[in-house]
C-alpha cells in the first residue's frame, strides 16, 4: 500500500498558507497512522506514505521571514529562514518523526510550465530521494507478491 499527498502553493500569502499546509500535513499523517494502527485497512505491511510539496519560486517565498515569538525562543534554524527553507525543514522533520516515509519540496517559477525547471533544497528532501524511497517500497512489495 502507498499513499502520496501532493500539495502546491503560489503567492502572495505564503505565511498563512505555510501554517495551513503544515497543520494539514501533520494532521493527515496522524489520521492515517491511527487508521493503520487500528487495522482500518486490514492487516497490511507498513505502507509508503509520501508528501510532495511544490511552491512557487518567487521573491515572497525566498525572502527571510520575520520572527516574532514573545513567549518562547525561536529555534536557530528558523531565524531569518525563508518559506522555502521552512518547507525544507518541515519535510525533514516529517520524515525524521516518521509521519511520512519521505517528504519532498521543490520550487518552480510560474513559467516553468514551459521549461520543466525546478529547484531543490537538500539531499534529504529532493525529488530523487523521494522517488528512490518509493521505488524501494515498490520493490519490497513486489518481492513479497512473488511468494
Amino acid at each position: 500500500m502507498a499513499a502520496i499527498e501532493l500539495k502546491s502553493q503560489v503567492g502572495p500569502s505564503f505565511g498563512n498558507n505555510f501554517n495551513n499546509r503544515t497543520e494539514e500535513a501533520i494532521g493527515t499523517a496522524h489520521d492515517l497512522w491511527t487508521a493503520y494502527r487500528e487495522e482500518a485497512f486490514g492487516k497490511q505491511p507498513r505502507p509508503f506514505v509520501g508528501w510532495l510539496m511544490m511552491v512557487e519560486d518567487a521573491p515572497g517565498s525566498r525572502k527571510p521571514v520575520g520572527d516574532k515569538s514573545p513567549h518562547f525562543p525561536v529555534f536557530e534554524e528558523f531565524k531569518g529562514a525563508s518559506y522555502l527553507k521552512r518547507y525544507d525543514l518541515l519535510c525533514q522533520r516529517l520524515a525524521q518523526e516518521q509521519l511520512y516515509t519521505s517528504a519532498s519540496i521543490i520550487a518552480a517559477e510560474r513559467g516553468a510550465v514551459n521549461t520543466g525547471h525546478f529547484s531543490e533544497f537538500s539531499s534529504m528532501t529532493n525529488l530523487k530521494a523521494f522517488v528512490s524511497s518509493l521505488a524501494g517500497h515498490v520493490a519490497s512489495v513486489a518481492s513479497r507478491l512473488g511468494d
